[in-house]
């Protein structure tokens, strides 16, 4: 029944490498462990943000071996104990099931879970707790899934879209929707057309369901990977856990969340279990050192300077260089990003290609600088 009482618990999805912001997130301190707006590392914001709803010791975070010790250092000492390392990474799917397993075990039953990404920037913390606190009272009921929607302000291309019912089958305290399909990342056309209609949001990668609800999913449409993770749920709390991990995990189906479990459970014929509340919450996903700029330009002159420096004639431009003087003259739109062994410079509507250095820096054997 949706009135039965069940513990609320989150997992974060913390294991990205963030290769748009280097050089400053390497494989070891990646996005989501740096202080991109803000004084807090993002997985800190993140935790904060869901201190009202969700206490520490109910929060899990997925990572990877390699930064897990870095990832302790980010947590409050209550979720410290709920770190679950990947040990070879397996997508969303797989990831949030290693949570909802491990869910399972604490609470010796059912539980109420939301996942989020742990490197998203929420401008209005307020509304969106309002917001969670809704979608995790629908998520209650058994076979429900929620995933709130983001309104969309362009026809973004780099973005998963869901698309909803025109019109809502529910409005208290928010508007409550049904979701038709996820569409992939689109080209600009289709997502012209997605915009036109009104009918889409912007997928952020945030849902709500119950643990039961998830792994009955997962069972009917990734059975593989249900059966595999059983096995390894026999083992928590056991000697045996880390090895079974160790073998099991790599034979888990390398698939997101949204494709395997949402999509495939809109599909049915009349499903009505996948559900999206638009969250107009000052979302941004800081994809970008463009998109890091847009949260933090201020001035009239839409400079950013983390660090000492003076800039003359100059305008729109990002700078980060905490060690350093800079003197800017005459240059515009430009990102400029020092650490001690590296420098960046390239044009604010260039950033999203730095994930391509990373990629020759691979390619070269440059593990000094990954």
């Amino acid at each position: 029944m949706a009135s039965e009482k069940l513990p609320e618990h989150a997992v974060i999805l913390a294991g990205g490498r963030g290769t748009r912001f280097w050089p400053r997130s390497r494989t070891r301190n990646p996005k989501q462990l740096l202080n991109i707006i803000g004084a807090d590392s993002m997985l800190q914001q993140t935790v904060a943000r869901l201190r009202r709803l969700i206490p520490a010791q109910r929060v899990w975070t997925v990572t990877n071996s390699e930064q897990s010790g870095s990832v302790r250092k980010h947590l409050p000492a209550a979720a410290r104990n709920n770190i679950l390392a990947e040990p070879v990474g397996r997508n969303t799917a797989a990831a949030i099931a290693l949570g909802a397993i491990h869910i399972r075990h604490a609470v010796g039953g059912d539980a109420v879970m939301t996942v989020l990404p742990a490197d998203l920037y929420i401008a209005n913390p307020q509304k969106y707790l309002k917001i969670a606190r809704m979608a995790l009272n629908v998520a209650r009921e058994r076979g429900r899934m929620v995933v709130l929607g983001i309104p969309p302000t362009r026809p973004e291309t780099g973005f998963g879209y869901i698309q909803c019912t025109p019109e809502a089958i529910s409005n208290s305290p928010f508007p409550l929707f049904l979701v038709r399909a996820f569409k992939e990342k689109p080209e600009l056309r289709a997502a012209k057309k997605f915009i036109a209609t009104g009918d889409y949001q912007w997928n952020a990668g945030m849902f709500f369901w119950r643990v039961s609800t998830f792994l009955d999913a997962l069972k009917k449409y990734l059975p593989k990977t249900s059966a595999a993770l059983e096995t390894l749920a026999s083992a928590i709390g056991t000697k045996s856990y880390l090895g079974k991990l160790r073998s099991v995990y790599p034979r888990l189906e390398n698939i997101a969340v949204d494709y395997a479990i949402l999509e495939a459970a809109t599909r049915e014929r009349g499903a009505r279990r996948v559900f999206a509340i638009p969250a107009d919450i000052g979302w941004s996903d800081i994809g970008s050192w463009t998109a890091v700029h847009e949260q933090s330009s201020k001035s009239a002159t839409h400079n950013v300077l983390a660090g000492a420096g003076h800039m003359l004639d100059a305008e729109g431009n990002f700078i980060w260089s905490p060690s350093k003087f800079v003197a800017a003259i005459g240059v515009r739109d430009l990102v400029v990003v020092e650490t001690p062994d590296a420098l960046l410079i390239c044009p604010r509507h260039r950033s999203q290609d730095v994930g391509k250095i990373v990629k020759w820096l691979e390619e070269n054997q440059r593990k000094d600088l990954l």
